[in-house]
């Protein structure tokens, strides 16, 4: 099953001819605007890329760039250090990932809510706070040492090792927790029938029938693994990976050309995995059956007493990394005086504030434009049908697979060239906003399909049938069904990108910065109490971002289906 494959239909509707009523124009509209959209901001941008990978330092074009790969010892460096990186993560994630989502759906341990919680920690804040507070914990001035004495080395690739698996192993459990909810109760019931022990059950029915699952958790794991930028830059050291290495060929020593280069570099192994793990995730739910009976896990003592030790001890540690983040914000000088102070908020250098205001500009810039433009894409899909409708599909969901840093490194070279008809955009926080948002178009597209496929086609009909104007169909039938959605994904990108670092580290000026680029400079810096505010305040926002969805889903879900009955 592919990609494609997955489009919506209506059941024996034609395919929609040139427009010639209002529907059908109101159609046309919705396809042609977005992807024109995602051709000037993704396609276009995406192949300067290719092109500047072919210029030379001094400007000429060739192919020196590639074969100067083999004889740069930094270069190859990295690449293996990358590679090495993301599969230990892989690993790692894999080993810690399966038994917490076990113990979330398969057993009764309690504190359920608690661990739950502490996994959400990291989603609320960018990467590089997972290695800013280990730094804060394990460093050369951490608190262990300063507890015990005992000194830990924490930079290079233990460090960044640790960081990794906080930041990306609750994106690996929420995928096996959707692998082992698919699951079936009479699977079960009929092996305990046939006498089939716990044990039996477990190798024979749990793991085959989970294991897209776990391969998809394992592809989404280095994917996000090999391109973050964020904890490599606080806390590698000297241990060098792709993701540093492209932003110092680019911003150390401008040699776009070798930047480029290594932009593909990371791009391929990125594709690579996002294919695979769509395949496998669409062949792990599209098995599952929609009369099911949900599996109600039973009590075992034992089990439950080892799942929940491994649970608990995992979640303390992810909550602890965040936690001490945001208690070092309020002490007054890390590690040396502890005493508790307001201070820290108090940015008094750079441009203050101004990084937090911004960067709420761009989110709500970057929400705004993107549900307006992924209702219209997923409207227009929904309707049209063949080739055309399969084409758009496909360039709706290669975002996916473009790393943040090849997608900033893409748009310099795109909107810094006066030739090119959008270049007024360059350095303005429109360009941030939409860079942001194409950096997560595909996700927000796959939601809003979603939600398109949950309006009944017979309330749409009763509505034109009755009268109605396609703005009255559209108000009446299609947006209350829709609105759940609508504002899951608003604020799906609105907190992406608050927390975002990688789209973004090419494309601020002097004049122009973003609070998660200011957290990485004040630490550079060694304003690291301050650092820690910054994070404080956007954990803060996309913490209240956060409740206030849930509270606006949860109100309209209610008034949802009592409209449709």
């Amino acid at each position: 099953m592919s990609a494609t494959d997955a489009l919506p239909s209506r059941p024996g509707s034609p395919r929609l001819p040139l427009p010639r009523t209002q529907e059908q124009m109101l159609t046309w509209v919705c396809v042609f605007v977005p992807t024109l959209a995602l051709i000037l901001f993704f396609g276009y941008p995406l192949l300067t890329i290719f092109w500047h990978s072919f210029v030379l330092f001094d400007g000429t074009m060739g192919l020196d760039n590639y074969a100067a790969i083999p004889s740069t010892p930094g270069l190859v460096t990295a690449g293996l250090n990358s590679v090495v990186i993301s599969v230990s993560t892989t690993v790692v994630c894999l080993l810690l990932g399966f038994p917490m989502a076990y113990a979330l759906e398969r057993s009764r341990i309690p504190g359920k809510g608690w661990i739950r919680l502490c996994l959400l920690l990291p989603m609320l804040a960018p990467s590089l706070v997972q290695g800013l507070g280990l730094l804060f914990l394990l460093g050369r001035n951490g608190l262990v040492f300063r507890w015990t004495g005992i000194e830990q080395d924490i930079y290079g690739y233990w460090g960044l090792l640790f960081s990794n698996v906080f930041y990306a192993l609750p994106q690996a459990i929420m995928i096996i927790q959707a692998a082992l909810r698919n699951a079936d109760a009479r699977y079960y019931d009929a092996a305990t029938v046939m006498g089939a022990t716990p044990r039996q059950q477990f190798f024979h029915i749990t793991l085959p029938n989970c294991k897209f699952g776990l391969l998809s958790a394992a592809f989404v794991v280095f994917t996000i693994t090999i391109t973050d930028f964020g904890n490599a830059a606080v806390i590698a050291g000297n241990y060098k990976v792709l993701a540093t290495e492209i932003f110092n060929q680019v911003s150390g020593q401008q040699n776009f050309g070798m930047g480029s280069v290594v932009g593909i570099i990371l791009l391929l192994p990125a594709l690579v995995s996002v294919y695979i793990e769509r395949v496998s995730s669409q062949k792990q739910f599209g098995g599952g059956s929609e009369n099911r009976i949900p599996l109600q896990p039973s009590r075992a003592r034992w089990r439950d007493t080892w799942l929940g030790l491994i649970a608990h001890l995992t979640a303390f540690a992810i909550a602890a990394v965040v936690v001490v983040v945001v208690a070092a914000s309020f002490i007054k000088l890390w590690p040396y005086n502890m005493t508790l102070t307001l201070a820290n908020f108090k940015v008094k250098i750079s441009s203050g504030y101004q990084p937090i205001w911004t960067t709420l500009y761009i989110s709500l810039a970057a929400a705004v434009v993107g549900v307006v433009l992924l209702f219209m894409l997923a409207y227009g899909v929904r309707n049209l049908h063949g080739r055309i409708a399969k084409a758009v599909y496909l360039l709706a969901v290669l975002p996916v697979g473009v790393p943040g840093l090849v997608l900033g490194l893409s748009y310099i070279f795109a909107f810094n060239d006066p030739a090119y008809p959008l270049h007024w955009l360059y350095g303005t926080a429109i360009l941030i906003a939409l860079c942001n948002f194409y950096h997560y178009h595909t996700q927000g597209f796959l939601t809003m399909m979603t939600g398109m496929r949950m309006v009944p086609q017979a309330l749409e009909d009763a509505a034109a049938c009755l009268g109605g104007r396609v703005r009255h169909v559209m108000g009446d039938a299609i947006l209350p069904v829709i609105a759940p959605t609508v504002l899951a994904v608003f604020f799906f990108l609105f907190m992406r990108s608050m927390v975002t670092l990688s789209a973004v580290i090419f494309l601020i000026t002097p004049q122009l910065n973003v609070a998660s680029v200011s957290v990485l400079h004040l630490n550079e810096n060694g304003f690291v109490s301050q650092a820690a505010a910054f994070s404080t305040i956007i954990i803060a926002v996309v913490s209240v971002a956060m409740l206030a969805m849930r509270g606006l889903v949860h109100y309209f879900r209610p008034n949802l289906a009592q409209g449709l009955a």
